[in-house]
């Protein structure tokens, strides 16, 4: 019984371009009780393995959080399984605008402590007690009205490449500092103004909204089903689109394009840009934005140092790499002091 990958990224993404067929990018997510993670992280690699669905999926003892590639043909089929699931029967699935085929390349499903690290004790407060949730035409009614604060509870780095027209994008790192800087920044208007939030796909705001009602926030909201959906939405039934720029989405396409509008630039030379990049140098792989220009001319890293790396042989790379910790921690995404234009 097969319960771990045994083809590589690129065997899989040589076997996906052989095959060609039209694949489905979707995510979503489910707070539930989960009595043995372990026991449903297996059972969910069985059935998807055989599905050929691939993503990255999170289960923890408070729910599920997946991001997926489904193949169109087994779409039903993969429906139907969910369905078969109690707490997943009819749950919403973000299905993304753009999709591609290589979008994952391989099936991984995690135990974690928790499927979006927050850095909550959420015994302190009740997980279940969440915003309102809001449709697309709610949500645009909502951001208009003048006692209405719209927060953007995602990261810095996506952010920077599209958000709702007059949002409040905090300069933060992690979903866990954006907390107590909104918190703070709003102290004094916790019962006089409307808090309305959005993320990628909902599963930070539906945390989020339940913290600040937590807090104190007497009127809190939430977009449902995040920038995709309402992507999704506004393009069906002909809405205004209030959000400019890409939506940063967690999989080998780095971002969907909404508008036209490109609100960012290259970390590099400072042209206007708005494609994310992982540095070339395994030992760095920092996330940055890179121009057409700058990818050839750098060779698809941040610095020169970088440069120089990768051209060493492969094992003289593999030697500099050892004992050296996950990227993530040598770099904050989207930050270096290498990046002319992004410090």
């Amino acid at each position: 019984m097969q319960l771990y990958n045994k083809l590589s990224a690129k065997e899989r993404e040589s076997l996906l371009e052989e095959a060609g067929e039209e694949r489905l990018t979707l995510s979503f997510y489910q707070y539930a009780k989960i009595g043995n993670p372990h026991l449903f992280r297996n059972h969910l690699f069985i059935a998807w393995h055989e599905q050929d669905v691939l993503g990255r999926i999170y289960v923890a003892h408070e729910g599920i959080n997946a991001q997926l590639s489904v193949p169109a043909k087994r779409f039903n089929e993969f429906k139907e399984f969910l369905d078969g699931i109690y707490f997943l029967k009819d749950v919403r699935l973000n299905i993304a605008i753009e999709h591609d085929l290589k979008s994952f390349l391989k099936l991984k499903v995690k135990v974690r402590h928790k499927i979006v690290a927050d850095g909550l004790n959420d015994d302190t407060f009740d997980v279940t007690n969440k915003g309102i949730h809001v449709d697309a035409i709610r949500f645009n009614e909502l951001i208009e009205d003048p006692n209405t604060v719209l927060v953007d509870m995602r990261n810095h780095y996506e952010s920077e490449i599209g958000h709702f027209k007059n949002a409040v994008t905090p300069d933060v790192d992690t979903f866990r500092d954006s907390l107590d800087i909104i918190e703070e920044e709003l102290k004094d208007h916790k019962e006089d103004k409307k808090l309305v939030m959005y993320c990628t796909g909902g599963i930070r705001c539906e945390k989020a909204s339940a913290y600040y009602k937590h807090k104190g926030f007497k009127n809190v909201f939430q977009l449902e089903g995040g920038i995709i959906e309402y992507a999704r939405q506004v393009e069906d039934q002909g809405l205004e689109n209030k959000f400019i720029g890409k939506n940063f989405v967690f999989d080998h396409r780095r971002g969907e394009r909404i508008t036209e509008d490109v609100i960012s630039h290259c970390h590099q030379c400072g042209e206007p840009c708005d494609s994310h990049t992982n540095c070339a140098n395994e030992a760095c792989h920092l996330l940055f934005i890179q121009c057409e220009n700058c990818a050839v001319k750098m060779e698809n890293c941040c610095s020169q140092e970088c440069i120089e790396v990768i051209h060493l042989p492969e094992e003289e790379q593999k030697r500099l790499r050892q004992g050296i910790p996950n990227s993530n921690k040598i770099f904050k995404k989207g930050r270096s002091e290498k990046l002319r234009f992004k410090k």
